[in-house]
């Protein structure tokens, strides 16, 4: 009994350990999705290859390539356009634009349609 008395008192101070209710739970990540290409300027450039680009918006002002993506940059005075062009998932054909993302030459934000036909225009 006493053994007993002696285990209930050293383990009464765990017992204050506790700390309110449990933390939320947890919920699973969102995958991320590209943009819906909607709009008559976002249709122009989605799912066109390097040359067709080049022919919309002239000489890009930046060309890297890592890895198998290509990304394609244009400036001009109203924002920026990376274009952002993937292989197919066939073995043949050429890359296509599969995401953009459009800002202003300060980095805000810009509408992508208005950013394609700003570029257009130049």
């Amino acid at each position: 009994m006493r053994r007993r008395s002696i285990a209930l008192f050293l383990l009464a101070p765990l017992g204050a350990c506790t700390s309110g209710p449990p933390p939320p739970a947890r919920h699973a990540p969102v995958a991320l999705r590209p943009p819906p290409a909607t709009g008559l300027g976002i249709t122009r450039v989605m799912g066109v290859d390097a040359p067709t680009l080049i022919r919309l918006f002239g000489s890009p002002a930046l060309d890297v390539k890592e890895g198998p993506a290509h990304k394609l940059q244009f400036r001009g005075p109203a924002c920026v356009l990376d274009a952002y062009l993937y292989p197919p998932t066939a073995a043949s054909g050429a890359a296509t634009v599969r995401w953009i993302d459009t800002r202003t030459p300060a980095g805000g934000d810009i509408d992508r349609a208005s950013c394609i036909a700003a570029l257009q225009k130049r």
